[in-house]
């Protein structure tokens, strides 16, 4: 998308303001169709008259794919009049609601919780999702290359039927006639500068056939060792002589600029610039820099990588009262006299040695590498997240009543004139041989019912069989336990006096100023949450979890900054050497410039440093200490520690995990997980043990490339020269101790240039930690390992995976080791492979399709993630719990340990347990149809939401989110939005039953004093009450007698009958 966007560009763009295009050698051989960006593309905008079916072809035309929820780039989906889009190059999502036949709205929306955010301005460019877009001709010339290359058969099948697949650009060449390269599209006066030739010519070469490579593996793995059914020549590429041959046939000049001096001739004229020296965060310097530019009469101009610290920066100058110009690009040339804060990656700035141009970058004040993203994030799942309840016919759920069953289908049923939805599950027949038993559960009291998440295939119970009643039973016993562990831990911290750090510093606003990412919105949340606790009297206790990258030790280091700040001491505790190296690299970069000592104390100390720098703690010179649990030992002094940071908390043994819990009521404590923590029990524990979630990733992941597919050596050794070719690192896992070193071999012979070690669990922890530090180090290439990889390495220099036997490891297993690569900006290529010659059993090969269709970054991964968050669940309330998270389901039981927790704080020690059910049984069509919410996942997380909620601001909310997701309400899904107030209303008081029953509307439980019963005689006449069923038999009035006449005097009908049964509930309960 983004090279049909600079083509395009190209096409409109004003020559006579001379571009320039700068471009890898990767994009300047590449060869694409001659049609590509030919045309200015698309653009619509508000007030536009266009007719909704149009756009919607068009957009199919362009590659889109069409969903139910758009959240991923290229997906749109239609609703009524309404288009939601994801343009692949935007940052957020658009929805496009139409009038008739014309654009009434373009709003940006979150994907988080699918509302609409701010108003698009100006007009909207449509840019296609792919290169190849299936055209009829196209589609003609893909069925008549079907015979021609059987092995490519598959994909030229889909595109025949004018289906997209991924892969299919690789089948351009032969698809369609005509190819450009970027020098049919440049301006004929253009002159082309070749930087570093020499490595350009090279790397052209490798280009080319690690290109080869991989075409003739990828075809012959597809027909499984047949010949290869495409010619190989690099039909994508074209070679280094041909650029010469492409230059001069345009008559386009070229030079060439080579580190060892260049074939400029003398005319050429030669500026020289100074780089600037690096600042290390010191701002003070920086502004003394830029104002002594400004008193030289020097162009001054300053790169900050976005919008957000453009103007972030353009306030610390003018704090400086530097004057300050913001501008969005410089196509312009700037005047003097001021500051011009503008956005750009540039990592190094200069300044030219005839004193005219000062330019300086963000890197050059903090030091790190920039990203090149700015604050407009994608947000990700959040707290209101819409994370619809997918069920598919056949998949386990939990009812609340009556055990574990299985889901069969959501089906409408017309009553009486009345039509409700209902989801059918089936338990376990009766009797032997009999067909299982169904129950209808009405959509509004879906929150009885949740997915079920815990062992691998559950038993079903039987309805009104006593297993389901004895399995909750054990639960709540131990979840009661739990809860008690839990309030005693948080009572004796509370009680304990704690120290009560002092508000945050200039130092400590310096500091952060120099950062140089854009904080995520959870990030910056939690910091607040973290220095909130700490500035409280007693000692602070909280997690925070998010994923590794996610950027938790940023948070650590803000922390442990704040501390030093009030002359306490911080402790860092890591469950790795290698961890410690990478934490103390990573403190004393930020704290560059600041009068803090940092030390990392492991087994890679000498014995005299490791006795100097404790000495040192015990003295007070060392401010932040970073080591293993060798800082619990007994001869750890500290003079005055405030701070204990421990990473990974889950991965220390008991014995530590004491020292810790002892720790926990005197000094602050931060733990940081990176085994997601689920939501239901962050929301169980709440107040108790604090916690931080942080979900969003950080801008610039890519989602991991995965293939799967049987082991050839051909691809295995493409895949590893890909990696080399831009200098990254593998992780090779096989599993198998005693072959590993034979496999290491093999790999040497099919590569030779690589450099290869091995690491296994079998190995002394000294070698194992000095194998990973090399490759961390960059000493190697191919690291030959077992699992031991899956947890905790952050290597972001390795980018490509290959797994052996890939059909012998869990989901969730795998799903953790692709999470090893893709970390940095690059790509991430994970390569899960299984024997030829070997059938695969039903469930590995639904276990890799698994994998390898869950690709998004905290994509849909959804199954390994259970199982992920259950080890979380149980690393926070103890690990024996995962039998009982087995038995009832995990959605439920951390529902009762959210109950436990309540009841606990307010003094309920032992109590019975409550149904939450609230039936409402009234003839009234409430419901969401399938022409006003198409997609049933949809309508199920609807239904669900509308089942859980509490009061009438949650349901107003709800309403909002319909009308902004799908247009206006239709009066059957009014009416179920009233019924949901009513259920909330009815429980908020205990009342489980709101029923029609002949001419009454019977209400229970409700215990009516003798003044109440009065009220209700005086009120609703022929009512009646039964006190021993505390039920209230409400007598409906004819419509005469309550509402304005009707004629005939009929019953009251559907609405006003909602209405009836809320007021005579206020009246009763007030």
């Amino acid at each position: 998308a983004q090279r049909i966007q600079t083509l395009s560009a190209l096409q409109v763009i004003d020559k006579s303001l001379n571009p320039i295009v700068v471009a890898p050698i990767r994009a300047v051989i590449h060869r694409f169709i001659a049609t590509l960006a030919s045309t200015p593309l698309r653009t619509i905008e508000i007030g536009e008259e266009l007719s909704l079916t149009d756009l919607v072809q068009h957009f199919s035309a362009l590659s889109y794919t069409r969903t139910d929820l758009v959240e991923k780039r290229g997906e749109f989906a239609v609703r009524g009049g309404i288009v939601d889009v994801f343009l692949p190059l935007a940052d957020y999502p658009v929805r496009i609601d139409f009038f008739g036949d014309e654009i009434e709205e373009l709003s940006y929306f979150d994907i988080a919780d699918q509302r609409t955010t701010k108003p698009v301005i100006g007009k909207l460019e449509i840019i296609p999702c792919r290169e190849l877009l299936i055209t009829d001709a196209i589609r003609n010339r893909a069925e008549k290359l079907k015979n021609r290359f059987p092995a490519a058969i598959e994909v030229l099948e889909k595109i025949a039927q004018g289906i997209s697949v991924d892969g299919m650009e690789s089948l351009i060449p032969f698809l369609t006639d005509e190819h450009h390269t970027i020098f049919d599209r440049i301006d004929k006066r253009a002159i082309v500068i070749f930087i570093d030739e020499e490595r350009i010519r090279s790397r052209t070469a490798d280009l080319i056939a690690t290109n080869e490579e991989f075409l003739a593996a990828s075809w012959s793995s597809a027909s499984l060792g047949g010949a290869a059914p495409l010619p190989v020549d690099s039909v994508t590429y074209i070679d280094w002589d041909s650029i010469f041959e492409e230059l001069s046939a345009r008559g386009l000049p070229h030079l060439a600029l080579n580190s060892f001096g260049s074939d400029l001739d003398e005319a050429s004229y030669f500026t020289d610039f100074t780089p600037i020296e690096p600042m290390r965060g010191n701002v003070e310097r920086l502004c003394l820099l830029l104002s002594d530019g400004l008193n030289q009469r020097q162009t001054v101009l300053f790169a900050a990588t976005g919008h957000g610290m453009a103007e972030r920066y353009a306030g610390i100058f003018r704090d400086a009262e530097l004057p300050v110009q913001l501008s969005a690009t410089l196509n312009t040339i700037p005047a003097k006299g001021s500051i011009h804060v503008f956005q750009s990656t540039l990592s190094h700035g200069f300044a030219s040695e005839d004193g005219e141009l000062l330019f300086i970058t963000e890197r050059d004040l903090s030091g790190t590498k920039v990203t090149s993203k700015d604050g407009a994030r994608m947000p990700t799942k959040r707290k209101q997240a819409i994370d619809p309840l997918e069920l598919k016919s056949g998949d386990f759920v939990v009812h609340e009543q009556h055990g574990i069953g299985r889901y069969v289908e959501l089906v409408q049923r017309t009553v009486g004139g009345v039509t409700r939805e209902y989801v059918v599950i089936e338990y376990a027949p009766a009797k032997r041989g009999q067909p299982g038993d169904r129950i209808f559960v009405p959509t509004d009291t879906l929150e009885q019912v949740s997915k079920y998440v815990g062992g691998e295939s559950p038993a079903i119970h039987r309805i009104g069989g006593g297993e389901w009643q004895k399995a909750k039973g054990r639960a709540r016993k131990a979840v009661r336990q739990i809860a008690g562990e839990l309030i005693r831990l948080y009572a004796a911290r509370t009680s304990a006096p704690g120290f009560a750090f002092s508000p945050d510093t200039p130092w400590q606003r310096e500091l952060e100023d120099a950062f140089s990412y854009i904080e995520t919105p959870d990030q910056l949340s939690t910091i607040d949450d973290v220095k909130r606790d700490m500035e409280r009297p007693y000692p602070m206790d909280r997690i925070i979890c998010g994923d590794v990258g996610y950027g938790k030790t940023e948070i650590a280091i803000r922390a442990a900054f704040k501390a030093v700040q009030d002359g306490k001491q911080v402790a860092v505790l890591v469950p790795t050497t290698l961890l410690v190296q990478q934490h103390s690299k990573t403190f004393d970069e930020r704290y560059a410039g600041f009068p803090i000592r940092v030390a990392g104390i492991s087994r890679f100390n000498t014995a005299k440093e490791s006795k100097d720098i404790l000495k040192e703690l015990e003295a007070g010179s060392v401010d932040v200490i970073i080591g293993t649990h060798r800082l619990l030992s007994q001869d750890v002094n500290f003079k005055d520690l405030g701070l204990v940071i421990v990473d990974e908390e889950q991965r220390f043994g008991v014995e530590q995990k004491e020292s810790l819990k002892k720790m926990r009521t005197t000094v602050d404590v931060l733990a940081m997980s990176a085994t997601p923590i689920p939501r239901t029990l962050e929301m169980a524990v709440t107040g108790i043990r604090e916690m931080s979630t942080i979900t969003t990733p950080p801008e610039e992941r890519h989602p991991i490339l995965t293939y799967v597919g049987p082991a050839d050596e051909a691809q295995i050794k493409a895949a590893i020269h890909r990696e080399l070719l831009r200098d990254g690192q593998i992780f090779y896992l096989h599993n198998r101790v005693e072959s590993i070193d034979r496999t290491a071999l093999h790999l040497k012979e099919l590569v030779p240039e690589a450099r290869i070690r091995v690491a296994h669990g079998q190995m002394s922890e000294h070698e194992l930690e000095d194998v990973i530090l090399g490759f961390w180090n960059r000493d190697f290439d191919i690291l030959v390992c077992t699992t031991i990889v899956e947890s905790g390495l952050d290597i972001p220099n390795a980018n490509t995976l290959i797994v052996e036997h890939a059909e012998n490891f869990g989901l969730s297993q795998l799903h953790q080791l692709r999470g090893r690569v893709g970390r940095g900006r690059e790509r991430g290529y994970s390569y899960f492979l299984y024997p030829a010659d070997k059938p695969l059993t039903e469930v590995a090969l639904d276990r890799l399709k698994t994998i390898a269709t869950n690709t998004e970054l905290g994509s849909g991964m959804r199954v390994a993630l259970k199982d992920l968050e259950i080890r979380g669940a149980g690393n926070l309330l103890g690990g024996e719990q995962s039998g009982h998270i087995a038995d009832v389901g995990f959605d439920l039981y951390m529902r009762m340990v959210g109950e436990a927790v309540t009841d606990y704080k307010s003094g309920i020690i032992e109590s019975e347990e409550v149904s939450h059910e609230c039936k409402i049984e009234l003839p009234i069509n409430a419901h969401l149809s399938d022409t006003y919410i198409p997609g049933e996942r949809l309508r199920l997380d609807l239904y669900r939401r509308l089942a859980d909620v509490k009061s009438d601001a949650d349901v107003q909310s709800i309403q909002e989110e319909m009308i902004d997701r799908f247009g206006a309400l239709p009066n059957e899904a009014l009416s179920l939005l009233d019924v949901a107030l009513l259920r909330a209303f009815a429980k908020s008081h205990g009342v489980r039953e709101v029923v029609l029953a002949g001419k009454y509307i019977r209400l229970s439980p409700i215990t009516l004093a003798e003044s109440k019963q009065l009220k209700l005689n005086r009120l609703y006449p022929s009512s009646l009450y039964k006190s021993q069923s505390s039920t209230v038999m409400v007598a409906i009035p004819r419509a005469g007698a309550w509402s304005p006449p009707v004629s005939g005097g009929e019953k009251l009908g559907d609405t006003s009958l909602l209405a009836f049964a809320r007021q005579a509930l206020t009246e009763l309960t007030s």
